[in-house]
């Protein structure tokens, strides 16, 4: 966090990679885990259960070095084209970042609030959440805080331009058969679509408490940067106030986005259609949390899992409308 705002992750003195001693005086640590979300062993057994084919297929390397080739290209598209790559990215990718995003969205006060004093319906959208890394990390709160409650409904809307209808699926009866005591408390939809059209009618821009775009505003701009920005000038318009916006981003130069012969941090552009210019804070969103850097750890000690579960480093930013 920056010392402008929370203090909540101090910068710990730690074996350091390379890459993190350029970063060591802003780098913050999320905890492995915190006590406001399921056990990580009890998130890494949903996927060796529901995905116990996937990870027992001989051709499953074979697919994962696919998609880390097109990853590499930044070739989104062709990533998440048929359903052996989206499997192989779910039992080689998710399940790290689902451990990160809980941790992240269970160490955010404003998101454990939306989720902890809600008698009602928490309204979320995941943009490019078909990987269900930010579902299974929802629910996973959602399962913590208000499960043992009679109050409280949990209804998470995911879009995704790649068809991930059948890994949603599975997820949902997983979580909805040993997570959720009353099934009823979790409504899943999926909407296979492309965000940056607008003109989808089964999301409700008004109704949202929380929005996420999580590793997925690089994809968007790389694809199509005008619609990008005309999507979040959308955000601006049609949320309501005290709605809830959670981006990250690998840190680094990786998020860069090169504009004519310049290149800029993509939370740079991002801050300017939403926040405003730099020191007029004029535009519809306040940052209420963020960090430049931030560290996921895996705790090796307390998951096992049959593929590598890595570290993550990350930007985020946490904003709320005006």
């Amino acid at each position: 966090m920056s010392s402008r705002r929370s203090q909540k992750y101090q910068s710990r003195h730690v074996d350091r990679e390379p890459e993190e001693e350029v970063q060591q005086d802003i780098t913050n640590q999320l905890p492995f885990t915190t006590t406001n979300t399921l056990e990580p062993s009890q998130i890494i057994k949903l996927y060796e259960h529901s995905f116990r084919s996937v990870l027992e297929s001989p051709d499953l390397l074979d697919h994962v070095q696919t998609v880390k080739g097109d990853l590499f290209n930044r070739d989104y598209i062709t990533a998440f084209s048929d359903e052996d790559r989206r499997l192989a990215y779910v039992a080689r990718w998710t399940p790290y970042r689902s451990l990160c995003y809980a941790s992240l969205f269970s160490s955010l006060e404003p998101i454990v609030e939306l989720f902890k004093n809600n008698d009602n319906t928490s309204n979320v959208l995941c943009v490019g959440g078909g990987a269900a890394s930010e579902y299974v990390a929802l629910v996973s709160v959602f399962s913590r805080l208000r499960n043992s409650s009679n109050s409280g409904i949990l209804s998470a809307q995911i879009i995704d331009i790649a068809d991930w209808s059948s890994i949603i699926n599975s997820i949902e009866k997983y979580v909805k058969s040993y997570w959720i005591h009353n099934p009823d408390k979790l409504l899943t939809d999926f909407v296979h679509d492309d965000i940056l059209k607008l003109n989808n009618s089964r999301i409700n821009f008004e109704s949202l408490d929380l929005i996420t775009l999580l590793f997925t505003t690089n994809e968007l701009f790389a694809e199509k940067r005008p619609e990008t920005i005309k999507f979040l000038q959308h955000l601006n318009s049609n949320c309501k106030s005290g709605s809830l916006l959670l981006i990250a981003e690998s840190a680094g130069s990786f998020s860069n986005i090169t504009i004519g012969t310049k290149k800029f941090p993509v939370q740079f552009l991002v801050d300017m259609v939403l926040v405003g210019k730099p020191g007029e804070d004029n535009g519809a969103w306040e940052i209420i949390e963020e960090s430049e850097s931030c560290w996921y750890r895996i705790n090796p000690k307390e998951v096992d899992y049959a593929l590598k579960l890595e570290n993550m480093r990350f930007f985020f930013r946490l904003y709320r409308k005006k």
